[in-house]
């Protein structure tokens, strides 16, 4: 084992130190982590820190050797032909910096306990003859299809996360809620915070004296079905995760369809499918080389279907362009 450097994501934003840890090394106990803080063998760009350092994208995270997992898990299998085959249809742009995605709804971007086969762990395959492996700038839900950014370079990687930092990278997601939002346009300012439960860890709004984070969405409804279901469009100003999902289950009170985490019974319709109609349509962002880069991915087939049945025009997807 070797000491490792890992670098916070867009959506880690504000997570406390220790609950990153937690994230990504699950087998490190609270008391070894805090002896590795004591003397200096965890550090965050280069600083000594403490169990509650709030962290920000893009900083470096200096990772000892970690201990042995009671029960190791075995070592990376080597990504299948069909895997491969599947991650190379995703790709819908591709530059020597930049690899975009289109993330099909189901498939987990990073692994966990229960997890065997992520994107992260099949991203070899997304070489096309690079010395370095491509790596994730940022993250989508399991069920949440759409754009998904990888860099191709250490320096690509980089810029990329500052971007996100700086909110310089503008998202545009499509969902079907459950009702009709009023007002039909506005923003969103509903701090949350991560709480655990009996379906595994999830997100609330934040309550006095949660140690929440502030998160901000802008939205307008493009279209409805009567009062029954309405397209958003959704624009998320900070990268909290289930930000989109709590927030149109608890702000505006209607739920994401198929959304039965946040929205319960009232997240289901008869007649429609049960899987979740959140779609990442389109990231714009400054391209690492100069220039703007803007990708968009088609709906994914149930949401489509979805659309079809509602009466929603759906639009073309425009091509991927980067523009100097």
């Amino acid at each position: 084992m070797s000491i490792t450097h890992q670098t916070v994501l867009a959506d880690e934003a504000d997570l406390r130190l220790d609950r990153w840890f937690r994230r990504h090394h699950p087998n490190l106990t609270q008391g070894a982590l805090q002896k590795m803080l004591r003397t200096g063998q965890v550090r965050v760009d280069g600083k000594r820190a403490e169990t509650g350092t709030r962290l920000a994208p893009g900083q470096e995270i200096r990772v000892p050797p970690m201990p042995e997992a009671p029960s190791p898990e075995p070592a990376r299998p080597a990504v299948s032909e069909r895997d491969a085959a599947m991650l190379e249809r995703m790709v819908i742009y591709r530059d020597d910096s930049v690899i975009a995605l289109d993330k099909p709804h189901g498939l987990p971007v990073q692994g966990g306990p229960s997890i065997a086969r992520h994107l992260d762990g099949m991203l070899d395959a997304l070489r096309f003859g690079h010395e370095e492996r491509p790596r994730l700038v940022h993250r989508l839900d399991k069920d949440t299809s759409g754009v998904l950014l990888l860099a191709r370079t250490a320096t690509a990687a980089a810029r990329l996360a500052a971007a996100f930092r700086g909110r310089d990278a503008h998202k545009t997601y499509w969902a079907l809620v459950v009702g009709r939002p009023h007002p039909l346009a506005g923003r969103i300012n509903m701090p949350l915070a991560r709480q655990g439960g009996p379906r595994g860890e999830r997100t609330a709004p934040a309550g006095e004296g949660d140690d929440g984070a502030a998160a901000v969405t802008d939205f307008r409804v493009v279209d409805n079905a009567r009062k029954h279901v309405s397209w958003l469009e959704m624009n998320p100003l900070t990268g909290r995760t289930h930000q989109l999902r709590v927030h149109a289950a608890a702000a505006l009170k209607c739920p994401i369809l198929g959304d039965g985490k946040y929205g319960g019974a009232a997240a289901h319709l008869e007649g429609m499918s049960g899987l979740l109609h959140l779609h990442a349509r389109t990231i714009e962002l400054p391209h690492p080389e100069g220039g703007t880069l803007s990708v968009s991915a088609p709906l994914p087939p149930h949401m489509n279907e979805s659309f079809a049945f509602l009466g929603f025009d759906r639009p073309r997807t425009p091509p991927a362009k980067r523009v100097r």
